[in-house]
């Protein structure tokens, strides 16, 4: 059998075996994935520090905007500049440069003098989220074999849910012990920490073998999957790797006006549509301003603060649920389940707020306040188990390796962006409809994306990135026989796998 022939029947099926993961892996990821721990700690620290910093920098409403929302605007750019360079410089040093830029602006939030100076280092912080979130998960998922990707790319979002956990518990406790007051400023500086360990950890990483391979390192590819597969699978994948790679190259170098190509163009707006509709839903206004949620529908700063731990514990559990359904169900599968019970949640808070009284007896009714903490906590059942781990993973996943980080830096960017929109309006929607028709109206834009998640998302377990790839130009392109041929040659696939083991 020839190389072609050989490459031909494997596309389909791949080195998908139940080998154990190597430890190694594990390592990787679980040091990449700090940048997902600091992302959540800087997204989630910011919702209990603005009950506190308001006299000292003498916030307004605007300014209490512009400070949530700044990060997230630099966030969409750091996103976009990251996804670009990782081509170019490689995954792993990019990580190392976001590291150093967490440091500096954890510290410089910390020490900020006046709301100037505020906004310029949460920008400054946004940039280093955006591009922790556009480049870990492609590093992971390059460096994961094709049976474990699903579990180790979504451990980023387990980290991004555990450090947003972490920044609450660190608010109530710097708010218990020491008053809130004269230490919100405690409360940013304690992100240094992780940055620090991020930037010493990925100094003894390697880079991702598909990198290597893209500038030509074949050696340094096959050093990588040596220590990362089974000695039997390492041959066939660099060889995959190989080319798949070739195929690209006589494309030429990556250029924007690949873009206009129909099937990559589909494949971009499909990779954004993903990427929009799992803000859309709304979660990081519940992420970001429960405490000032919970306090309108008359609960203390203590209780807020506290109810909003809560938040942070479910969100980690149910993540660890939606890691375990990662490798039972199928992407599109989940992603239909998260976006559907996200919506039913919606509608709830939506009715809820609507339909109950706001005082009894001139008092805050608390069954107010607390039904509307169980609708949110039932919608981060549904957001972090199932929406939110299987976005980042089809994100990582869908584009061509030689477009991946430009078109994974473009997606994260307009997903940013939609962060930024929703964060920022999400005080002036509440002035202006209340409550209640704030959450009808992320509903409905929520069955807007139920709609695009029927029609668009793809289904891309049990394939490796090479021939997910294959997949989506046969289906793009609307290629009569490419369903047809993917099945053929996953069936011979299995065959020679058989043969092989």
């Amino acid at each position: 059998m020839t190389k072609e022939q050989y490459l031909t029947l494997n596309r389909a099926s791949g080195p998908n075996s139940n080998a154990p993961t190597s430890p190694f892996v594990k390592v990787i990821a679980l040091i990449a994935t700090l940048g997902g721990l600091l992302f959540g700690y800087d997204t989630g620290v910011i919702s209990g520090a603005l009950l506190f910093m308001g006299n000292e920098l003498h916030l307004t409403p605007l300014t209490t905007g512009l400070i949530t929302s700044s990060l997230l605007f630099g966030a969409a750019f750091g996103a976009l500049l990251s996804g670009h360079m990782a081509n170019a410089a490689g995954r792993k040093k990019i990580i190392i440069y976001l590291a150093v830029i967490f440091a500096i602006g954890a510290a410089g939030t910390s020490m900020a003098p006046d709301v100037a100076w505020m906004i310029f280092f949460r920008l400054v912080l946004g940039v280093a989220v955006g591009g922790a979130a556009a480049t870990v998960p492609v590093y992971i998922a390059e460096i994961a074999p094709a049976h474990k990707r699903g579990q180790l790319v979504t451990l980023q979002e387990l980290m991004i849910v555990t450090g947003q956990l972490l920044a609450y518990i660190s608010n109530a406790t710097f708010h218990e012990l020491w008053g809130g007051e004269s230490t919100w400023r405690w409360m940013l500086a304690v992100a240094t920490l992780p940055a620090v360990l991020l930037w010493f950890g990925m100094m003894f990483m390697p880079d991702s073998p598909r990198w290597y391979a893209m500038k030509g390192r074949l050696a340094q590819a096959r050093q990588v999957l040596e220590r990362t597969r089974r000695p039997e699978d390492v041959d066939w994948e660099l060889m995959e790797i190989e080319e798949t790679l070739q195929e690209q190259r006589s494309q030429g170098a990556p250029r924007l006006h690949e873009l206009l190509t129909p099937w990559l163009f589909k494949l971009f707006l499909i990779g954004i549509g993903i990427a929009v509709i799992q803000q859309m839903t709304g979660v990081n206004t519940i992420m970001y301003y429960a405490p000032t949620v919970l306090t309108a529908v008359g609960m203390s700063d203590n209780s807020a603060l506290f109810a909003t731990v809560a938040n942070g514990a479910v969100s980690v559990l149910m993540t660890f649920v939606g890691i375990w359904m990662l490798g039972k169900i199928g992407r599109r599968t989940m992603t239909m389940l998260g976006q559907f019970g996200c919506t039913a949640c919606l509608v709830f808070i939506g009715v809820i707020s609507y339909i109950l009284p706001e005082t009894i007896n001139g008092q805050p009714d608390p069954l107010r306040g607390y039904m509307v903490l169980a609708g949110m906590l039932m919608f981060l059942c549904f957001q972090q188990g199932a929406l939110s781990p299987v976005t980042w993973l089809l994100l990582s996943e869908i584009f061509p390796t030689r477009l991946r980080g430009i078109f994974m830096g473009g997606a994260v960017f307009a997903m940013w962006i939609a962060n930024f929109l929703i964060s920022f309006f999400f005080p002036i929607l509440l002035a202006w409809v209340g409550l209640s028709g704030t959450f009808f109206i992320f509903a409905a834009v929520g069955l807007a994306g139920a709609t695009f998640v029927i029609k668009c998302v793809p289904e891309t377990r049990h394939r490796s990135l090479e021939q997910i790839e294959h997949y989506l130009h046969d289906w793009l392109n609307n290629s009569p026989e490419g369903p047809h041929r993917a099945q053929k040659r996953k069936a011979y696939g299995n065959e020679i796998n058989k043969a092989r083991l």
